[in-house]
């Protein structure tokens, strides 16, 4: 998102912003008139969506101009239900659980199929506007298979975020410098949890269509990577590593506890048992340079509220 956020904001690019806080409307389906400004009859055109949603093909392209880019991110389903039960241990499935193990063991226990949202069951077939519940059939995950992959035109891993990046720079015509990142919203290594082999498997079946949905993209994500060439893809991560190792330089103090961060604006909001990282930048930056490096390390609700703020002064 601070990609994203980061682009739009230097570009002068309008973003389709929920109507209410940073998502729209999530855990239900995304609707296009939680778009603040939308309207059916209007001629307001928005370049990026990218908040927090519920995905429903039909509502964005009500939303969206019809050669739109569009792309999502998995991870796999182990450490997603790894760091999802860390962050949203005080509710929901995982309120009752004294760990993951015990949650995975005794899943009829702690999982009501009929809560609202997924953070505890096949949570990227939820995002993605499926059925969470559905039937952990092939048949199934390969409708859902078929589905995502009509409608994306990329797939990013996740575990493999540098390659993804050149992939997405790739396709959008962009620079080194439009994908430059710092890793954001991270926990402290203390909140995360080694998971044995017996465990590990039993998230994988209890998450059966996420599991089929990741082993099927990161399968295309690599066929995508040789149409671009390993060698190639090598460079030009070795270029983005780079660049990133020299911003790093230029910019940080370091990556911080909380308790530790110098400007509590920029505090990452904190979420269940996990403690999430923040940055503190150096001192004596010049103006540009210190814009760049404070939006490089603002957090995503900070950030949301800086691009709400200048489209609300665009329009006046």
């Amino acid at each position: 998102m601070n990609i994203l956020f980061r682009y739009g904001e230097f570009h002068n690019l309008t973003f389709a912003l929920p109507v209410q806080s940073s998502a729209f409307s999530y855990p239900y389906l995304f609707s296009a008139t939680k778009v603040d400004g939308f309207s059916e009859n209007g001629n307001k055109t928005f370049n990026i969506m990218c908040h927090h949603m519920r995905f429903m093909f039909s509502e964005v392209q009500k939303v969206m101009p019809s050669d739109t880019f569009y792309f999502t991110v998995l991870r796999n389903p182990i450490s997603l239900m790894e760091s999802s039960f860390s962050y949203y241990k005080s509710m929901g499935a995982f309120a009752k659980a004294t760990d993951l193990e015990n949650f995975v063991n005794n899943t009829s226990i702690y999982y009501n199929a009929k809560m609202a949202g997924s953070h505890a069951k096949n949570f990227m077939t939820f995002d993605l506007g499926f059925d969470h519940n559905g039937p952990d059939s092939i048949k199934n995950a390969k409708v859902i298979q078929g589905t995502v992959d009509a409608i994306f035109d990329l797939v990013l891993i996740t575990e493999y975020f540098d390659e993804s990046l050149i992939l997405l720079k790739e396709a959008l015509c962009w620079s080194f410098d439009d994908i430059l990142s710092f890793p954001l919203n991270r926990r402290s290594n203390t909140t995360m949890k080694t998971l044995t082999f017996q465990t590990q498997e039993k998230i994988k079946r209890w998450n059966s269509l996420d599991w089929q949905l990741y082993v099927h993209f990161n399968n295309s994500f690599w066929k995508r990577v040789d149409e671009f060439g390993r060698e190639r893809m090598q460079r030009e991560v070795r270029i983005l590593q780079r660049k990133r190792t020299e911003n790093e330089k230029m910019c940080l103090q370091g990556e911080v506890a909380p308790s530790q961060l110098e400007d509590k604006l920029m505090m990452p909001y904190q979420s269940g048992i996990a403690a999430i990282l923040g940055y503190n930048l150096k001192p004596g930056l010049t103006a540009p340079y210190r814009l760049l490096c404070q939006r490089l390390v603002t957090p995503e609700l900070q950030y949301n509220r800086l691009i709400h703020l200048r489209q609300i002064g665009n329009q006046t």
